[in-house]
């Protein structure tokens, strides 16, 4: 992420010309690792185009940095799914908390992850089954697998996802990705669908540790 600041501040790449980058890039790994749920090009991209004409944001912490989040994650007028055929058809009227913060912090939201039905166990009969990037006949990880493929292939430069009993650090180990299972209370569960609440946590999956600090800085609070 840090790079990406850098070629901003230079003038080397604009926020556009990155998301345009990552949604061609998706377009032509993605259908093998299937770890994308829902893609949001136009809102994706009407959020670079803003970026890149108001200089007064380029000090925001995520500025122009492409994200994806787990579809568990309330996004505002995108369906949520959850995993499940119940819910394809549920469209929040507002972003979850960590979606809002992160759009604040001038991240660029690509898209909504797969993941396995209602965030439990490791396999998905009603959806894509996201396969790891580094070998697709292996496991990509439990429920957050979307975010830990997605991540770990270059189809996004930080994702989130979240932990109950292992959804973050499961995928992250498989994956060869940082994922970090904030302390209980430090980042909201607000508009984020449940699976067990008193165990549920929300956390950044990056290709850093310093991607993995960025993130959790930019989601933690309420």
């Amino acid at each position: 992420m840090s790079q990406i600041r850098s070629l901003y501040k230079q003038n080397d790449l604009s926020p556009v010309e990155l998301t345009q980058y990552m949604f061609d890039r998706i377009d032509s790994v993605d259908r093998e690792i299937l770890s994308y749920a829902t893609l949001m090009k136009d809102t994706a991209l009407d959020k670079a185009r803003k970026l890149s004409e108001n200089s007064d944001l380029s000090d925001l912490p995520m500025y122009g940095i492409p994200i994806a989040v787990k579809d568990l994650c309330y996004t505002n007028g995108v369906r949520t799914m959850g995993g499940t055929a119940v819910l394809e058809d549920f469209v929040p009227k507002y972003d979850s908390t960590v979606v809002e913060r992160l759009d604040k912090a001038g991240a660029i939201l690509l898209g909504k992850l797969n993941l396995t039905e209602g965030a439990m166990g490791g396999y998905n009969p009603k959806r894509q089954v996201p396969k790891n990037p580094w070998d697709t006949t292996k496991w990509s990880g439990s429920s957050s697998s979307g975010s830990g493929a997605s991540t770990a292939a270059g189809l996004c430069f930080g994702s989130l996802g979240s932990d109950t009993g292992g959804s973050i650090r499961y995928p992250s180990s498989a994956c060869g990705t940082v994922g970090l299972k904030p302390t209980y209370g430090r980042v909201s569960r607000y508009g984020v669908l449940d699976l067990a609440p008193s165990l549920d946590h929300v956390g950044p999956m990056t290709r850093t540790v310093n991607d993995a600090w960025t993130m959790f800085n930019a989601i933690e609070g309420f």
